[in-house]
């Protein structure tokens, strides 16, 4: 087994603003990604508008040219695909982290392909990968979806979408605008506050002129093959439906951070164990970059915010290579 200096989880913009950070101060490094470059923006819907704008998402000083102030979907996967390929960054592709151990002073890494040995390891993983279950009868249907991609899909059908926030407010948008029958089912009194500024009157437009419905108040009760059941304030609804899109939110893979023993918060933030000066988790050498160290609080970091993380980590590594030399 060939010995990094670091050994980075995740290939999304953080981890790979950890491997530019990296090559740039020279240190053998490797990003391990489970799927294609940028996972978690790939799996995004496919007309998807991020809130912040694009030097907000530029990663090494690198400029990001978008169109529009705010950049799409595919203008990101674009940026983030030419960062890795035109800085021949060491990247592993669809190659998925099963185990990490540590021994002494190194870890051991088990990927579904390889073993690797490294003195650091980042992790770098978001939290995309598991959606927030509503947890009813029902929910395990073909016809249930908790991630949403293109509208078209849903043309002529009618949808439920279960949700407040953005994800949620934007897939009812763009199914009403392909013509689909959306229902919008969200657990509070009104649209969520931290829906993007120029999307928000749309949605509470459009409900208002009874173009989409919504049951506010309201939960899931159960879900049929051509119907489901909503419990409101006013009781149990039965309505006719073909499709339903949970759009709930997500959340890190804690199982997967527990069993590198990284801490988390005794409370149902789930908040990781790591130095905000230098992102070292609980575990010497252990780091944590980008939102993952959010826990549940998956609305406190972003790309924009979590970028300097990269330089925290190296720094810190260079200064423990520094003084281990001296």
């Amino acid at each position: 087994m060939k010995n990094l200096d670091i050994l980075i989880v995740g290939g999304g913009p953080i981890g790979i603003a950890c491997g530019l950070q990296a090559k740039k101060k020279g240190l053998n490094y490797l990003i391990i990604e489970k799927g294609p470059i940028v996972n978690s923006l790939f799996n995004y819907p496919i007309n998807m508008q991020f809130f912040s704008s694009s030097e907000r998402l530029e990663i090494d000083d690198i400029p990001f040219i978008s169109k529009e102030a705010k950049p799409k979907r595919n203008e990101a996967l674009e940026y983030y695909r030419r960062i890795v390929t035109s800085n021949k960054l060491n990247i592993h592709l669809f190659e998925e982290v099963l185990e990490v151990k540590k021994e002494d002073d190194q870890f051991t890494v088990q990927s579904t392909k390889e073993k690797y040995s490294a003195k650091n390891v980042i992790i770098a993983t978001g939290f995309y990968d598991l959606p927030n279950k509503i947890n009813v009868p029902g929910e395990d249907l073909p016809k249930v979806s908790h991630y949403y991609k293109d509208p078209h899909f849903y043309a002529s059908q009618k949808l439920a979408i279960v949700g407040a926030s953005n994800s949620a407010i934007d897939a009812a948008l763009e199914c009403w605008r392909k013509g689909a029958e959306v229902t919008l089912i969200i657990r509070g009194p009104e649209v969520g506050q931290r829906v993007k500024y120029w999307v928000r009157p749309d949605i509470i437009n459009r409900i208002e002129e009874g173009s989409i419905a919504v049951f506010y108040n309201s939960e899931v009760k159960e879900i049929r093959e051509q119907e489901m059941t909503i419990n409101t304030p006013d009781g149990d609804i039965v309505i006719a439906n073909d499709f339903v899109l949970a759009l709930t939110g997500y959340m890190p893979n804690f199982e997967f951070l527990e069993m590198l023993g990284i801490q988390l918060s005794q409370d149902n933030k789930k908040l990781p164990t790591y130095d905000s000066a230098t992102m070292e988790t609980n575990i010497s050498g252990l780091y944590l970059a980008g939102v993952i160290c959010g826990g549940m609080e998956t609305h406190k970091w972003f790309i924009e915010n979590s970028r300097i993380h990269a330089k925290l980590i190296v720094d810190h590594i260079l200064s423990k290579i520094k003084t281990k030399i001296n």
